[in-house]
């Protein structure tokens, strides 16, 4: 048959080099390239037979076939699938990303870094062609489903490609690899090692849904073994959930997520439309021990018709719900995409924003179902989904209506706020927290006092995302969140002009005292008043209504960012001994400097109580020793 030579494109030919030489760090994409393409022929002809009966095709035996040579050193992909005509090959693999090559090269000049530039390279349908990755040479033979006549392209990758008509080429395509030499180095393995290709094969193609076979080495004088099936081609996704028992999901859950328990939840969703796309999650029962590390691996597996495409696909969930395990496969999106794609697809942030709600109406199914099955979750993984509280305000109602928190109502019995909002005293406007580091030391917080006299509800919050998310929330069906440990507190409710009275009288009788405080103690406080929150401590600090707290202050610091000081209000309770007793002091004596060091002390205690730390540690402990020793 007539050989007809053709050359590429110049700029086609500068597209082929880059392909072939920086397009992909790991080199066995190549057969995932042709195994992909081989399953899409097959189910072109599957469909072209369902359409036209009358279809001379013979679609009994659908499957894909890899045969390797050592001696020869090559690899062919074979499917007898839908083919190509003549025509076809000049139009689909004469030429390269021909609609946009020009464009793309302008792009790929102006792209600043290489992770640019194989970002933009995952915009054209170029699969083909990394086979040049691993081959000196690449020979397809192929005859299109229902014609007599086949055609063979050959390339080197260089300047040129030929097609030859063929008479004696069988249904379908196959693509013949001629191998470069192995190089370990540049991550150039054997592809002609059978255990190297079932490898790739199953990572890459397990759940292609054609048989993809390889005929196994025979041993010296043996016959030819029967072919073996590399493929498990059990997309458990692509199965109804009354095909498919728990221990298969369970087994697929650990094979994904390396965890031998099994999972707390799985969770299928299939989208139809104009974008389908088929998703099965896992929900874990256990917490990883990196999950609030740097380098924490989220994301699920991506796969595109079967094909896997990336192990940890950060674009479609959320970071707050990176606990999440499972695997998405979608129909339209192109095999070549990258990660900075990823980021910009359309499809992916819908896709994002559907399978983010699957997930929270899912918990919020476990919650009102299995209490049990919940407070392992929330256990597990509630600090994790409170940081959407911050970051995804279109979620942000239905995060809150599956959280729960310790409260003072109950010592083991988390509540909702919804819950809080039902048991809330008639005449109580907010809904009361403290946060710190542990149950025990904020539920003895001076702050506390006046609340537990007056049996009043406060949540306890003790994760470090809860000193943003009660300020980035701001109230829960029109209650106001307020922290017990800011501003001024009024609990009496009506105004009682007997208190109102006393309380004038206490504040014309301390006058001097807090103002003289307030001198003393410049550096540290901004304000020394008189306190409506302390039953039983001499005093506290507490910070301005809108100043940062002491612990977010901490927590910028230890992220990198400066935030100056904030000076808090130091707050005293009028009715301890202790601070009697330094207002007679004070109004006795006129020579106040022995007092100086009982003002700082009491400052001191304040810190101490709620937690913190003296600024002067060895100080504090020196005027302690004096005082001690001075009763003795």
């Amino acid at each position: 048959m007539t050989t007809e030579t053709f050359e590429f494109q110049v700029e086609a030919r500068q597209l082929l080099q880059l392909m072939i030489h920086s397009v992909y760090s790991n080199k066995d994409v190549f057969l995932r390239e042709l195994v992909s393409n081989a399953s899409d022929a097959l189910d072109k002809l599957r469909l072209e037979k369902l359409r036209d009966d009358s279809l001379d095709a013979d679609v009994s035996d659908l499957h894909i076939e890899i045969d390797v040579d050592k001696e020869a050193r090559t690899l062919t992909v074979r499917d007898n699938g839908i083919g190509m005509s003549y025509d076809e090959v000049g139009q689909l693999i004469g030429t390269i990303a021909n609609s946009g090559t020009a464009t793309f090269l302008k792009e790929l000049r102006e792209a600043q870094d290489a992770a640019g530039a194989e970002g933009l390279i995952g915009q054209f349908g170029v699969g083909f062609y990394s086979g040049f990755m691993v081959a000196d040479e690449v020979t397809l033979v192929t005859r299109r489903a229902g014609e007599g006549q086949g055609t063979r392209w050959t390339s080197s990758g260089e300047s040129t490609y030929t097609l030859e008509k063929v008479d004696d080429a069988p249904q379908g395509t196959s693509v013949t690899l001629h191998l470069k030499p192995a190089d370990p180095e540049n991550q150039l393995h054997d592809y002609t090692s059978p255990w190297t290709i079932k490898q790739i094969v199953k990572r890459y193609s397990d759940f292609i849904t054609w048989p993809i076979r390889m005929v196994p080495e025979a041993a010296d004088g043996e016959d030819a073994p029967e072919p073996e099936t590399l493929n498990s081609m059990k997309a458990l996704w692509a199965r109804s959930r009354d095909e498919v028992s728990d221990d298969e999901y369970h087994e697929l859950y650990k094979h994904i997520s390396h965890d031998w328990r099994e999972p707390l939840e799985t969770i299928r969703l299939q989208a139809e439309g104009t974008f389908e796309y088929q998703a099965l999650l896992f929900v874990p029962s256990h917490a990883p021990h990196d999950l609030f590390t740097r380098d924490f691996k989220r994301g699920v597996q991506l796969y595109v018709k079967r094909v896997f495409i990336m192990d940890d696909c950060e674009a479609l969930l959320p970071p707050y719900l990176r606990f999440v395990k499972g695997v998405v496969d979608a129909q339209d999106l192109s095999l070549n995409v990258s990660r900075e794609i990823l980021q910009q697809d359309r499809h992916i942030r819908m896709m994002q924003r559907r399978l983010t709600k699957k997930v929270l109406s899912t918990i919020k199914e476990i919650k009102t179902k299995d209490a049990d099955r919940y407070a392992t979750f929330w256990r597990e993984f509630g600090t994790a989904l409170k940081e959407g509280l911050v970051t995804d305000s279109e979620n942000r109602d239905a995060i809150l209506a599956v959280a729960s928190f310790a409260t003072t109502h109950a010592e083991d019995e988390p509540t909702t706020l919804a819950q809080y909002v039902e048991r809330m005293k008639d005449g109580q406007d907010d809904i009361y927290y403290i946060t710190g580091e542990s149950r025990q030391s904020i539920e003895n917080s001076p702050h506390m006092e006046a609340f537990r006299d007056k049996g009043i509800e406060v949540l306890l919050l003790t994760d470090a995302v809860d000193e943003v998310w009660v300020d980035a929330v701001g109230e829960y069906e029109g209650k106001k969140l307020r922290s017990v440990a800011k501003g001024e507190i009024d609990l009496d409710g009506e105004k009682d002009e007997k208190a109102e009275g006393e309380r004038e009288k206490q504040a014309e009788d301390y006058a001097g005292l807090l103002g003289w405080m307030r001198e003393q103690l410049d550096e540290d406080i901004k304000e020394v008043r008189l306190s409506a929150r302390l039953t039983v401590s001499p005093a506290c600090v507490v910070s301005d209504a809108h100043d940062l707290t002491p612990a977010l202050e901490n927590m910028y610091r230890a992220m990198g960012q400066e935030v100056p000081r904030t000076k808090r209000i130091l707050e005293l309770n009028p009715g301890h001994p202790l601070v009697k007793n330094l207002n007679e002091a004070y109004k006795e004596r006129e020579d106040r400097s022995g007092l100086v060091e009982s003002a700082e002390l009491l400052h001191t205690l304040a810190v101490l109580a709620e937690g913190g730390q003296p600024k002067d540690p060895a100080r504090f402990v020196k005027l302690v020793a004096d005082r001690l020793e001075r009763t003795l």
